[in-house]
């Protein structure tokens, strides 16, 4: 696109309600927040456990800080792997239940150096219509067959991963999709991944922190082996800021030697990797999180249980209120905001046409009264 045809488009998003803008916190992360000198409970970040502004993350990142100072100055391989690297990759393999994890500045690239480092012209990629849009990306960098399967249809799954020949083969979920909360059914799709010789690669990044006693959806759901790839970003349920890939030795061993979103970039602050510390510390010492999230999850689901915007199957704390039009969940949106709510309205490309939604995010941060607060507004809208 030329610079003299963005004005029109920039208008053209305008009249089909897509047009995006961002906010600009004026406080901490948390369950208040303050925007443009207002004060609002929101209900639109993906700090689940509530660890975003824990003060032993702080603390953790402030001796960090003092001991490493604060840049990588270097990428891992050159001069910028710290100390405090290696014992959060350490960690993180043993939280999860792999031998060995890497560190990535972000779950975008971590998703594409696992894929493009495996996969090439001749080989096959096999994803979830769903998944999220760095997965897509990876898929489509790798330059290999990319097949699209129906959401959780593990027929259609199969009939692709018979009808597809390939020198290799990887297939790629969300193991709880971003924009609906729901689960991929990992146990059948590892037994698919060994019935046709192929890689399983789970993008966790709204299962860890919740689910497997905050393990995440591998340990959820009783998955182990060598040819399953675990990846979890630590900006969300972790609290802090950045990805893990976790697998076997030789997968990580690979990943350092080829894969260009670690090689070729400065390494994160160590700081950061002691605030990861800190937060799996937290994750595992502190259930009850886990506890308050579940029960604001249930309050939310029954109250709400009878308004005419239905709530899209869910156990996960993304609770979607599907609305339909991008007119409608743009004015919903800017209703509750009014009452001081912040809920974000999910429009097209990032779901389908004609499934805008509201995406409410739970946190155990928030108090039982005020997640009531929200459901109340929300009847009242109705």
């Amino acid at each position: 696109m030329l610079p003299q045809h963005l004005s029109a488009a920039l208008l053209e998003l305008d009249a089909s309600h897509s047009r995006r803008t961002r906010l600009t916190l004026e406080s901490p992360q948390g369950a208040q927040i303050r925007v443009d000198g207002r004060d609002y409970l929101a209900f639109a970040s993906n700090d689940y456990l509530g660890l975003a502004n824990h003060p032993a993350l702080i603390e953790a990142a402030r001796e960090g800080l003092a001991r490493w100072g604060l840049g990588g100055g270097a990428s891992h391989l050159v001069a910028g792997h710290f100390g405090a690297h290696q014992q959060a990759e350490d960690e993180l393999a043993a939280f999860v239940g792999t031998p060995a994890a890497l560190l990535f500045g972000s779950g975008y690239a971590a998703n594409l150096a696992v894929i493009t480092s495996l996969l090439g012209r001749d080989d096959a990629v096999f994803a979830d219509r769903l998944n999220h849009a760095s997965l897509n990306d990876a898929c489509l960098l790798s330059r290999a067959a990319f097949k699209r399967f129906r959401h959780n249809d593990l027929d259609h799954l199969e009939s692709l991963l018979k009808s597809t020949p390939a020198r290799s083969r990887l297939i790629a979920v969300d193991a709880v999709y971003s924009m609906d909360g729901d689960e991929a059914p990992l146990v059948e799709l590892l037994r698919l991944a060994e019935r046709y010789d192929a890689w399983l690669y789970l993008d966790d990044a709204h299962g860890f922190g919740v689910f497997g006693e905050g393990r995440g959806s591998m340990a959820e759901q009783g998955i182990a082996g060598e040819r399953l790839i675990y990846m979890a970003t630590l900006g969300k349920a972790a609290g802090v800021a950045g990805a893990f890939v976790a697998g076997s030795a030789e997968l990580i061993d690979w990943l350092v030697n080829k894969a260009r979103t670690y090689i070729f970039t400065t390494a994160q602050p160590p700081a950061l990797a002691e605030a990861v510390r800190a937060s799996l510390s937290l994750i595992a010492g502190e259930p009850w999180r886990r506890e308050r999230l579940t029960q604001h999850i249930e309050l939310l689901r029954h109250t709400l249980s009878g308004v005419k915007y239905p709530l899209q199957a869910s156990r996960s704390p993304i609770q979607p209120l599907m609305i339909g039009g991008n007119e409608q969940v743009m004015t919903l949106s800017a209703r509750l905001r009014a009452e001081g709510l912040w809920v974000p309205a999910i429009r097209p490309p990032t779901v389908p046409e004609g499934s805008a939604r509201l995406r409410i995010s739970l946190s155990a941060a928030h108090e039982a009264g005020q997640v009531q607060r929200l459901a109340d507004a929300i009847i009242a809208m109705s």
